[in-house]
């Protein structure tokens, strides 16, 4: 059985975000039991399992991610991770169609490698941060919204990019407080740089302290941002240490979101789903 891990969002080895992707046979995923147990081995953010739908079917390939602590319903940089593998691998070409826990969600390889995402934008409801969540995460909110139950993260703008990147949250007491995470942004500080805003996402409640690049963010952030500056298309950096960018253009109630994909490991599963 194939596994491999990807760098997600980069175009460099070592950089973005790592998933692994395992791609099973046709028929219905294992056990959720066994799914989690090597989500938990691997121990990257996200592990993404794909199994190849019969001719017909609503999807091309049915696609879950998991973390190491639980099953997640909607994951940028490992739906990115899978189309890039099945594209590399030749068991796909062009636009491929997963069926998800959000839906289907389509995936576009560019003649440049690059790949476009089609997610539903998560939408943006204005509410109060938790004074605890502001304590541990260490901050002082310009605006707070939350993202939904499909993504289900606290959205935090706070003043400027120098805060988001100095940020040393207290991780044990964010995840105390579930839910999924807590994403933090602000503004460029270069409004003519090579990117518009900046970000961190949080996540220790499912096992995650800080996600190198979240995609799935980027389906919030992006008509955010998009609302703020006043432009459709814009680009995200994720200032974790491993970095990452993140293109989005919003369209309607959809936010597309472009990046690439780099594969540092291509081997075989030894032990049995």
């Amino acid at each position: 059985m194939k596994i491999c891990i990807v760098d997600a969002f980069t175009d460099r080895p070592f950089a973005g975000n790592p998933a692994a992707v395992v791609l099973l046979d046709s028929g219905p995923f294992p056990e959720d039991e066994q799914l989690q147990r090597l989500a938990a081995e691997v121990n990257l953010s996200e592990t993404a399992y794909a199994h190849p739908l019969a001719p017909g079917s609503e999807a091309d390939w049915a696609l879950r991610w998991f973390a190491p602590a639980a099953e997640v319903s909607l994951c940028g940089h490992a739906t990115l991770a899978t189309a890039h593998v099945l594209h590399t691998s030749g068991r796909a070409s062009g636009t491929v169609r997963f069926a998800t826990r959000s839906g289907v969600l389509s995936a576009d390889t560019a003649a440049d490698g690059s790949i476009t995402l089609d997610f539903p934008t998560a939408p943006l409801t204005p509410a109060p941060l938790p004074e605890e969540a502001a304590t541990a995460l260490g901050v002082q909110a310009l605006s707070t919204h939350y993202t939904g139950p499909q993504v289900g993260d606290y959205l935090v703008e706070v003043g400027d990019e120098k805060t988001v990147r100095s940020l040393a949250p207290d991780f044990p007491a964010l995840a105390r407080l579930g839910g999924r995470g807590f994403v933090v942004t602000a503004r460029a500080d270069d409004p003519a740089g090579d990117y518009d805003f900046v970000s961190r996402g949080f996540f220790p409640a499912v096992g995650v302290n800080e996600d190198p690049v979240t995609g799935s963010a980027h389906t919030a952030l992006a008509p955010f941002w998009s609302a703020r500056l006043n432009r459709a298309e814009l680009t995200g950096l994720q200032v974790s240490a491993r970095t990452g960018l993140v293109r989005t253009m919003l369209r309607e109630d959809r936010t597309l979101l472009t990046g690439t994909a780099v594969t540092v490991i291509d081997g075989e599963l030894l032990t049995g789903l």
